[in-house]
């Protein structure tokens, strides 16, 4: 089961991203701008941005790790459980909220 301290790991691996604080509760930004943060009120439960279609497929696909509030209704951004999700769809989910939110040059810069 991944952790916050999992999730700081592959935060450091992406270019310019930082672990800093939204909403009082850690978090992660590139630019200035949260592509995901920890909800304390949920405990375990990670805010992941994406986008609305990836969103709606991952809630339909029954998986007992989406999951979503009336909050984000019409919002690009899941509810991830971080006891219900193998380290390696973290990472997946980690990087392409990250892309979200990532200048073009930091984006080019991880594609090398």
């Amino acid at each position: 089961m991944p952790t916050w301290d999992d999730v700081e790991k592959l935060v450091s691996r992406l270019p310019g991203a930082e672990i800093t604080t939204s909403y009082r509760t850690p978090a992660a930004k590139v630019g200035g701008r949260t592509f995901l943060r920890l909800r304390t009120e949920a405990e375990g439960w990670l805010v992941v941005m994406c986008e609305l279609d990836e969103k709606e497929a991952m809630l339909a696909s029954g998986s007992p790790a989406f999951h979503t509030t009336s909050h984000y209704d019409g919002y690009g951004a899941v509810l991830v459980d971080l006891a219900e999700i193998d380290e390696a769809e973290l990472g997946e989910l980690v990087e392409q909220a990250w892309r979200i939110k990532a200048p073009v040059r930091l984006r080019k810069q991880l594609d090398g």
